[in-house]
């Protein structure tokens, strides 16, 4: 028996109710409609979810970048109807179980589950060889079995909103995940050249796999702690200022809008992504730098006063 000691219980432990399962990256709009089937079957739901991602284990060289970290994910679930999230480590022991040993140790052992609902394309078990059609032949929990749609019924994936934000489609995948696309880390010092020019921004650091847009400048918010402001988003290597040595990494910097002395190093921030406002451009000067900040920075001014989130 596994299934004890490898799951972790969030906010409460709770057996007897509905299971949802699956990986819910980005608990998007389809991750969404489990959720609302579960609420509808049983007053008391659970999501299981998986960490770290089951690829990660079983090919680490096709492991996919997430949408959003463990902790933000739990979040999200709780947010959308889950009154508890139970993540079990996915491990290459948990990977071998059979269809038959994950329903008996983990839906019926160690959850309780009197109802379940999946995805229609769901797969557990050892090669991936259970299905739908393996748990509904069980006679101990009934099945629901959902199609993940949006609400204008184009398919929705993970993978496809991963694509959106890699390509810069910032607004598509927004409404795909029903909320702005979010990066989270600990805001550090950079080369504090927007304090120079007076644009002071926060630099994120991020995990080596977190889905980063494409490079360019986006109209977004930047949350730290309690506080939620207007942003301005860069995110590329700073090509107007070389920097000696070889190229720079990637940075995802915000610039909180008519905010003043900010002291934010060390704090862990939240970048969210409204819009797509232009592609990365080498100045030849930094006056022309600094007009096209003051557009990019009054545009995002105007998209961000409401948000549509």
């Amino acid at each position: 028996m596994i299934a004890n000691s490898h799951l972790q219980w969030h906010e409460s432990e709770i057996r007897g109710g509905a299971v949802v399962i699956g990986i819910f990256d980005g608990v998007h709009q389809g991750h969404q409609l489990l959720l609302e089937r579960a609420r509808s079957q049983s007053e008391k739901v659970v999501a299981l979810t998986f960490f770290p991602h089951p690829t990660a284990i079983l090919a680490p060289e096709k492991e996919p970048t997430f949408l959003l970290t463990l902790e933000d994910r739990i979040a999200q679930l709780r947010l959308n109807g889950a009154d508890a999230v139970a993540v079990h480590s996915f491990t290459k022991e948990f990977a071998a179980l059979t269809p038959a040993e994950f329903i008996e140790e983990i839906l019926i052992g160690a959850l309780n589950a009197k109802h379940v609902v999946v995805g229609s394309n769901f797969t557990f078990g050892s090669k991936a060889s259970g299905d739908v059609t393996t748990l509904s032949a069980r006679k101990e929990f009934s099945l629901d079995v959902v199609s993940l749609a949006s609400n204008r019924g184009v398919s929705v994936s993970s993978t496809r909103i991963r694509g959106l934000i890699r390509d810069g489609e910032v607004e598509p995948a927004s409404e795909l995940l029903t909320r702005p696309h979010q990066l989270t880390g600990e805001v550090i010092h950079g080369e504090k050249r927007g304090r120079e020019i007076g644009y002071p921004t926060a630099n994120l650091a991020l995990h080596p796999k977190a889905t980063i847009p494409k490079e360019g400048v986006y109209a977004g918010w930047l949350t730290v702690g309690t506080s939620k402001w207007q942003a301005a988003i860069s995110i590329g290597r700073n090509p107007t200022f070389p920097k000696s040595g070889g190229e720079r990494a990637i940075q995802v910097e915000a610039y909180a809008i008519d905010e003043e002395g900010l002291d934010l190093y060390g704090k862990e921030a939240c970048i969210e992504f409204g819009y797509f406002l232009r592609d990365t451009l080498k100045f030849d000067s930094l006056d022309g730098l600094l007009t096209q900040m003051r557009e990019d920075v009054n545009q995002a001014r105007k998209l961000t006063q409401i948000e549509r989130y």
